[in-house]
């Protein structure tokens, strides 16, 4: 079934485009994990492999899947890699399959920071025809260059985002803010600020029997609130007897706070809309959807096979089965707006397939294979999604255990 992996990646892009007008010409890039409650292999060419998990569950050995979708959410391509796979070795050779199979194109590429390497950057940006991105940077750089952003006027994109641009030699760097946001990470900052000095209040009225007890305890507090403890300078006792003593770090209360809700992005789309980049951008969400479709409603987890063909079987039907979900979802954006796929699903859940058996007089059972009668939420659902029921099966006569039409 895997060999035909391409293949199907092939026809799934041709029946959207045909069915929905769905384009991709704009790809949103990212990566998951999932687990295994197993043993580590033994054979070291197994993907199975300890590495960092988004499900934090490090103590498990997992596989990483890389997957492209549009920004309507039409899977493009997906891989299984080794669990241990660095994000940043992966984005070079997706480029590459996308190209081989699909032909070369003037594509918009969407990543997330800590993706692409700055190697592969200077790659798509001298590749013919040129290879377009918009990836998101870390927040450190924000201090190199915030002489450069203090002259820049704000320029407002949509109500309560606001973004500067700043050209430099062959990228165009966006810093947005989106006010939302800002409320929305000040009070988490906050919440977890009074969390940790409330925590830290109650540790110095503690008595310890050593050293190495408190530095226990604050590491503790450091891992359940690490925004909050950079904020803060911990002063140890000299000796042991004395408590810790704590304080603001005031300068770096002032650094956070101008980092808040902003997003610091770069591309070498020098003349997009700055209110399309920010809409590519946002888009990313859509990648985040499908891997939580994937590990939730589709129950992509848990994965009991042990060998590794079966692994991939797995995810490949997981696969299918998203695909077939975002179909759905697309028909209903259509037809029945105000519906999701996952509620259809859980109103068709309703409609079950069962055997009735009859006994007859001379020893033979009458098996009548038949669907539960659909209720009129069902029939208003298959009539606006213009599907239609099939007719109930024929009857089936079994003699000794075998079944005679």
């Amino acid at each position: 079934m895997l060999e035909h992996k391409s293949a199907l990646f092939g026809h799934l892009r041709e029946r959207w485009q045909d069915l929905f007008q769905a384009k991709f010409d704009v790809l949103l890039y990212d990566l998951t994990s999932t687990y295994f409650e197993s043993d580590p292999p033994n054979n070291p060419k197994d993907k199975r492999r300890y590495g960092y998990s988004r499900d934090k569950r490090s103590d498990c050995v997992q596989v990483v899947i890389a997957l492209i979708v549009s920004p309507e959410g039409f899977p493009l391509a997906y891989e299984v890699l080794a669990g241990n796979t660095s994000d940043r070795t992966t984005l070079r050779e997706f480029l590459n399959k996308i190209e081989t199979q699909y032909g070369k194109a003037e594509r918009i590429w969407v990543m997330d920071r800590g993706i692409p390497t700055e190697e592969v950057l200077t790659e798509m940006r001298q590749s013919d025809p040129p290879l377009y991105y918009l990836v998101g940077t870390p927040k450190g750089r924000l201090t190199k260059l915030e002489q450069q952003w203090l002259s820049l006027p704000w320029q407002e994109v949509r109500p309560g985002v606001e973004v500067k641009l700043l050209p430099q030699e062959q990228e165009l760097y966006i810093l947005a803010q989106s006010h939302d946001r800002i409320h929305k990470e000040r009070a988490m900052r906050q919440r977890q600020l009074r969390a940790l000095v409330k925590r830290l209040n109650q540790l110095q009225q503690m008595k310890f029997s050593g050293t190495q007890k408190l530095l226990l305890k604050l590491g503790a507090a450091k891992g359940h609130y690490p925004a909050a403890w950079r904020l803060l300078d911990i002063e140890m006792p000299e000796s042991f007897g004395s408590s810790f003593s704590f304080r603001l770090n005031r300068q770096k209360l002032r650094a956070m706070r101008r980092r808040e809700g902003r997003y610091l992005l770069r591309s070498n789309l020098g003349g997009k809309d700055p209110a399309e980049l920010w809409q590519f951008y946002i888009q990313l969400a859509e990648v985040e959807a499908v891997f939580k479709n994937l590990k939730d409603d589709l129950a992509l987890r848990p994965i009991h096979h042990q060998l590794e063909h079966r692994i991939e079987a797995h995810i490949f039907l997981a696969f299918i089965a998203y695909a077939l979900h975002v179909t759905l979802r697309g028909r209903l954006r259509r037809m029945a707006g105000g519906l999701t796929a996952r509620a259809v699903l859980d109103k068709f859940a309703a409609i079950q397939m069962l055997d009735v058996q009859f006994p007859t007089t001379d020893g033979r059972t009458l098996i009548l294979s038949r669907y539960t009668e659909p209720t009129l939420d069902h029939k208003l659902l298959l009539e606006q999604l213009n599907l239609t029921l099939p007719p109930q099966p024929p009857p089936r006569i079994s003699a000794d255990r075998h079944v005679v039409h």
